[in-house]
Formats: C-alpha cells, structure tokens, sequence
C-alpha cells in the first residue's frame, strides 16, 4: 500500500462553492464507454495488469471458512500456471492485490494466506457495512476488531445521513475517528454514490473524506441499486487531482459492485490513466473490487493463448 494520507484540517470553503457540471461530465462517460478497447497481446498485457489491481472479495451471508480458503488460493493463484508460462509471465509473482471480507472472516483469510505463504493483505469491511445504521460506537469497535485479528486494510462505509442534510462536520469528524480506529492498517472509504442524491454530492464527501485522512475513496458497497459509474467516477478522480495539487497527497480510488466483464476492467484502466495518469495505475493508489470479474479476465487469457473460449471445467474455481 502507499504511505498514509494524513489528511488536513476541515476547510469547508474548499467545498461550499463547488457545484458539478452533470452534462459535461456525462458526455466525458460517454467517450469512456464507446472508446475501442486494445486487442492481441496488448489486451492480455492490460488484463494481466488489471489482475494485480482487483480486491478479489467475498461478502455473503453464507460465507464459510472453506469458500474463503478457496478465495485466498485464488488471489495467489489467479491465472492458470500454463496460461501464464504460454505470456512467459509465470515468474512475475502476478496476484491479486488484496482479498476483501467480513470482519468475521478475517482470521480465517489471514490463516489460509499465511498458510498458502504469502504476503497478500486481507480488507475487511466495517462500520456496520453496507447500510452503517449502527451506533457510532459500534462501528469503531468494529474496526478495532477486525486490525486486531489481521486486516491490513479497512473498507469503511460512511453514513450517507450526513451527505443528505449537509453535516459535512459531523462527517469528517467519524471518518477521523475510523481514521484512529485504524491504527497501522490503511482506511478506504466506501462513499455509496448511489445514495448520495447528485454528483455534487458526491465531490463534497470525497473531498471530506480525504481531508479526514482517507488512504482510498470507494465508490459503493456493491449491495447498492446502482454501484460504480462513470460519471461517478469521473467526479471522483476529479476530487483526488483537486486534493492532490492542494495538498500534495495521493489518495487512491477504488471502483467496486457491477463490475464483472474483462472489457469493463479495460475501460477502468483508461479511465484512470486519462484522468490520473500512469502514476496511479499500480496496487498502492489503485483497487478494483469484484468476485466475478477474475473469472471473465481468465476466460479472456485462455481464449488469447489457446484460440477458443474455456469450457466451464477448464479453469478453477475463485
């Protein structure tokens, strides 16, 4: 992970005259979405790459320890070995960058990666993920709980009350106090765009979070109605330049729920170079989070190297 954002005390005048220009950064989406992608080996190249940046997750009722053993296999093992030695790629250590899950399913992460040797971080969410309706006092104690047992990284939800009815004090000070809770372990900020009401919105509580101390802003929780976006993203990457060239700090950015194709993950990349440029392409400034998107990118590997499309047997299970 990159070095900590310390943060910066509350300046509301940053944000109070902000207001989003919605239909020019939808017709920047736009030019995203219709882009042509790259082909060949340039597309294998970018999707190895896209791999290293997934925060390969798990956040079901029904999690068990064997699913998340399974999990852990998986983020060490991403691409099959042969597919890998066919790119001459298999001794590049390429794994995925973290493996996300509840705070009760820590310990058993961090026990099948100790197990599997190595040194991929487990996230945890926290906060009462993914609605935060719980007591504030809960919610730190949860976080507290979840470092303590071996996550290196915390993805806490915010309360989007307090975007709702512009309590943007009230907002910094949890997410500091998240920020203490942590300790050594790196905050990411789960926003949950999709509540927020505007893209306005949704500038002012990323500029909050990352003046409260946020390492990463998240864009949802992925059990919203609507999750990661374009213009929701573009509002945000927006606010991390805007952060940086006033501060100085590099904050990282997160995409997460409906994202599930290889060709998706592609647009991500571009995306983030455009907006960011090559520096925030890398593990440390950069997370995709996804369950299913691993599958597809591997299907697109094996079709690459082999010239047909996998059979549903012919790759392992994440």
């Amino acid at each position: 992970m990159s070095a900590y954002n310390p943060g910066t005390e509350l300046d509301l005048s940053w944000i109070s005259k902000i207001q989003v220009n919605q239909p020019a950064v939808l017709r920047r989406a736009e030019q995203i979405q219709a882009r042509r992608t790259v082909k060949k080996e340039w597309q294998a190249a970018w999707l190895l790459k896209a791999v290293t940046f997934i925060d390969l997750t798990t956040l079901s009722g029904d999690d068990t320890p064997s699913n998340v053993q399974r999990l852990c296999y998986k983020a060490k093992y991403p691409i099959r070995e042969d597919l890998l030695k066919a790119l001459n790629m298999h001794d590049k250590d390429i794994t995925t960058a973290a493996v996300c899950v509840y705070p009760a399913r820590v310990c058993d992460a961090v026990k099948a990666l100790k197990a599997a040797g190595c040194t991929i971080p487990v996230a945890s969410v926290a906060t009462g993920f993914p609605a935060a309706q719980t007591h504030l006092k809960t919610r730190l104690q949860e976080i507290i709980l979840a470092v303590e047992d071996g996550a290196m990284e915390i993805d806490v939800v915010i309360n989007r009350t307090l975007v709702l009815t512009g309590q943007w004090e009230a907002l910094y000070d949890e997410i500091r106090q998240f920020r203490k809770a942590c300790g050594k372990a790196h905050l990411k900020t789960i926003l949950a765009t999709g509540e927020l009401g505007s893209l306005t919105n949704v500038y002012k509580a990323s500029m909050i979070a990352m003046m409260a101390g946020s390492d990463f802003i998240k864009t949802s929780t992925g059990k919203e109605t609507v999750n990661a976006t374009f213009p929701v993203a573009i509002v945000m990457l927006r606010a991390i330049r805007d952060f940086f060239w006033k501060t100085g700090n590099k904050v990282g950015f997160k995409p997460a729920g409906g994202i599930r194709s290889a060709k998706d993950s592609l647009a991500w990349l571009s995306l983030m170079k455009e907006e960011l440029g090559e520096e925030w392409l890398k593990p440390e400034l950069f997370r995709i989070g996804a369950s299913t998107l691993l599958s597809d990118i591997e299907r697109q590997i094996y079709h690459h190297v082999t010239g047909r499309y996998a059979a549903y047997h012919d790759l392992p299970m994440s």
